[in-house]
């Protein structure tokens, strides 16, 4: 029998010890440390299994890459957060929380592909080809090429690979696989590290890209150690509030395209379905002429997004008056509703003030500064913004306004949109190439700008 020990690995982070802790040292992530029982063997096979294949170095000229085209994805806003299809031979791992949408949204990448490109095999370790297969008749997909399968024995997932030669993988999710050599439970750090790595190597040595999908934590990073975000080639996230329709699929790390891409969808009956134009689709059921909303112009990746920003202040009832944000920074609501106070003398001190982004998304850079800053304005004052005007700039602790990035084509989707006027930091007045069809208000100020926005 081979020599056992028992060690304590952080389920998070991959940290090992000799003894268990309440928190981990690596990381600091408490209850994390789980006892695991490892053989010698176990070790030497599991450095064997993180080493590349064996191979002879070649010239950059002698590389031939004809053959390794992408392939192409039928659904644009996938394709664009790919890079603009998927590469022969990548690693591709999608997380998101529980229900989200990610086996819908790969079940229908799968089946678009199998009609378009040929053999694509789907496994699942979650749920049975009978329950697969009701929610593709669900969804109104039936690809004759699209191949089902429930394992979670990878090296029965390899061998079915390797006989069936399909042009596309999907494993969901990485988490319920386990090889037979490793004692330790699927899903455990071991499993999740050493699975990865021997798809990693059959990914690169037949050129079949493979999808996996990954379980996320409490905390929204995908659970498991963070080497599995290293092996992979391309890492992306599916984001959303479970009550809103709308979802963004975000690439975090994309080693064959950029990483700034952001593909909208919504979830509906039919499954994941492509919204070509977001911003109209999120100012749909705007009130014109409500007090307390304003429209900002926010960049997801490359792609400029109008969405609407609503703000409610109400006189507190209680000793602190609160301050709520849905869909914006915390810190970013608490640094503006100070400058709103003793920058423009605003008496918020007994107000509590509620600020949401309205479809579910989660606005993170400063350009939104102004915009919610208005949105607060116009509800206490009660005055509404004007309908014709987009609002963009960063709001200083002094009330200054600051300049934001990319705001030329930011201006051009507000004027594709038909809005008329746009309130901007004094300083983008001397912008080249102004759009047409789109008037420019400058303000030096937070108190000058609510001047200008709010309808008396």
């Amino acid at each position: 029998m081979p020599r056992t020990h028992s060690q304590w690995t952080c389920q998070q982070c991959g940290f090992t010890a000799t003894k268990g802790y309440g928190r981990c040292p690596e990381c600091g992530e408490w209850n994390s440390m789980v006892e695991t029982v490892v053989t010698r063997a176990e070790e030497r096979k599991s450095a064997l299994a993180t080493l590349a294949p064996r191979s002879a170095p070649q010239k950059i000229s002698d590389v031939v890459t004809e053959g390794l085209t992408r392939l192409p994805v039928p659904m644009p806003e996938l394709a664009r957060v790919l890079g603009g299809g998927i590469v022969p031979g990548s690693l591709v791992l999608i997380g998101g929380e529980p229900g989200i949408g990610k086996s819908t949204l790969l079940l229908q990448m799968a089946a678009t592909l199998a009609q378009s490109a040929g053999t694509v095999l789907y496994v699942s370790g979650e749920e049975s080809v009978q329950q697969m297969k009701m929610r593709a008749e669900r969804l109104g997909l039936k690809p004759d090429a699209l191949y089902l399968l429930t394992e979670t024995n990878l090296d029965e997932i390899i061998a079915h690979i390797e006989r069936l030669a399909p042009k596309l993988v999907v494993i969901d999710s990485i988490q319920t696989v386990y090889l037979e050599e490793l004692t330790s439970a699927a899903g455990s750090i071991s499993q999740v590290r050493e699975s990865a790595a021997r798809l990693m190597h059959l990914a690169k040595e037949t050129h079949i890209p493979i999808f996996l999908v990954g379980h996320v934590t409490k905390a929204g990073a995908i659970a498991g150690p963070r080497v599995l975000e290293h092996i992979v080639d391309t890492v992306l996230y599916l984001e959303g509030e479970r009550f809103h329709t709308y979802r963004l699929l975000r690439s975090v790390k994309n080693r064959f395209g950029a990483t700034s891409e952001v593909g909208v969808f919504e979830m509906t009956q039919e499954g994941m379905v492509e919204v070509d134009n977001p911003s109209s689709a999120f100012l749909a059921e705007r009130a014109p002429g409500s007090a307390g909303s304003a429209i900002a112009v926010t960049m997801e990746g490359t792609r400029p997004l109008l969405v609407e920003i609503q703000a409610l202040t109400n006189t507190t009832t209680f000793a602190l008056p609160r301050r709520t944000a849905n869909g914006f920074d915390m810190g970013r609501l608490l640094l503006l509703t100070a400058v709103l106070q003793q920058r423009v003398g605003l008496k918020l001190g007994a107000q509590d003030v509620f600020v949401n982004v309205v479809g579910g998304l989660k606005i993170t850079e400063p350009a939104a500064d102004l915009t919610v800053a208005l949105a607060i304005a116009s509800s206490f004052r009660n005055q509404p913004v004007a309908d014709d005007v987009v609002i963009l700039g960063e709001v200083g602790l002094s009330g200054e306004l600051r300049s934001v990035a990319q705001a030329q084509r930011r201006l051009s989707e507000a004027a594709r949109l038909g809005f008329k006027r746009a309130l901007v930091p004094q300083t983008l007045l001397r912008l080249k190439d102004k759009p047409d069809g789109i008037e420019l208000l400058g303000a030096r100020s937070l108190a000058q700008a609510m001047e200008m926005a709010l309808v008396k």
